[in-house]
C-alpha cells in the first residue's frame, strides 16, 4: 500500500491538476460568480505547484519519480488553460499550439536525459553550459515564467467577468493579452538551452 505520508508531494502534485481541471470547466459555464471561483482555483492550482516542491524538500520526500510528475504537472495544467482559453476565443489557437509542441520535444529530450540518470532541474541537471542552468534550472526564471503564466491566466479570467465596475477603470484585456505573450515568449525561451544542449544525450544514447 502507498504511504500518503510519504508520498504526500506526489499527491499534490497530481492532485493540483483536478483543481485546474475544475477552474477551467466552470469556464464554460459563463456568469460571474462561475468566473471569480475559475480565479480562486486557478490561485489554488498554481500555488499548490510551489508547495508540492516545499512538502518534497521539507520531509525529505525529492525524488526522480517527484521531478517527472512535477513537470507532467506543469504540462498538464498549463495545456489546459491555453487550449481551453483558445477553445473561448480568448487568445489566439498559436499560444496552445507552441505550448504543446515546445512540451512534446522537450519532454522527449527529457526523457532520454532521464534515462541516463539525468533530471529537469537540481543537482542532477540535465543541462551543463551555466547558461543552460540559468534559463531552465534556475529558481529565478522558473519563478518568472510561473508568474507570467499565472497573471496571464488570472488576469484573462478577471477580463470577462462583466459584474464588476472596477475591472473596468484599466485596460483588463489588453493587459492580459500582453501577459500571455510573456508567458509563451518564456515558454520557448527556456525550451532553447534543452534542444542545444541534447547532442551529447543522443550521442551517449547512440553509444550504449
Amino acid at each position: 500500500m502507498i504511504s500518503i505520508k510519504n508520498n504526500l508531494a506526489n499527491i499534490v502534485s497530481i492532485s493540483r491538476i483536478f483543481v485546474a481541471f475544475a477552474a477551467v470547466a466552470l469556464l464554460f459555464e459563463p456568469s460571474d460568480s462561475n468566473f471569480i471561483w475559475a480565479f480562486i482555483l486557478t490561485i489554488i492550482a498554481f500555488s499548490m505547484d510551489g508547495l508540492d516542491g516545499y512538502i518534497a524538500r521539507k520531509f525529505n520526500q525529492s525524488s526522480d519519480l517527484g521531478s517527472v510528475l512535477d513537470i507532467m504537472g506543469d504540462r498538464i495544467v498549463e495545456v489546459t488553460y491555453w487550449v481551453a482559453f483558445a477553445v473561448l476565443g480568448w487568445v489566439n489557437i498559436a499560444f496552445p499550439l507552441i505550448c504543446v509542441t515546445r512540451a512534446f520535444v522537450t519532454d522527449g529530450i527529457r526523457s532520454v536525459a532521464l534515462s541516463q540518470g539525468y533530471t529537469a532541474f537540481g543537482e542532477k541537471t540535465m543541462q551543463k553550459s551555466e547558461l543552460g542552468k540559468f534559463i531552465c534550472a534556475s529558481k529565478f526564471m522558473r519563478i518568472s515564467y510561473a508568474v507570467a503564466k499565472v497573471a496571464a491566466f488570472m488576469l484573462l479570467i478577471l477580463s470577462h467577468v462583466a459584474g464588476y465596475p472596477v475591472f473596468a477603470l484599466i485596460n483588463l484585456p489588453a493587459i492580459a493579452q500582453v501577459l500571455a505573450f510573456v508567458a509563451i515568449l518564456f515558454c520557448v525561451i527556456r525550451a532553447l538551452p534543452v534542444i542545444f544542449e541534447s547532442a551529447d544525450l543522443f550521442k551517449k544514447a547512440e553509444n550504449e
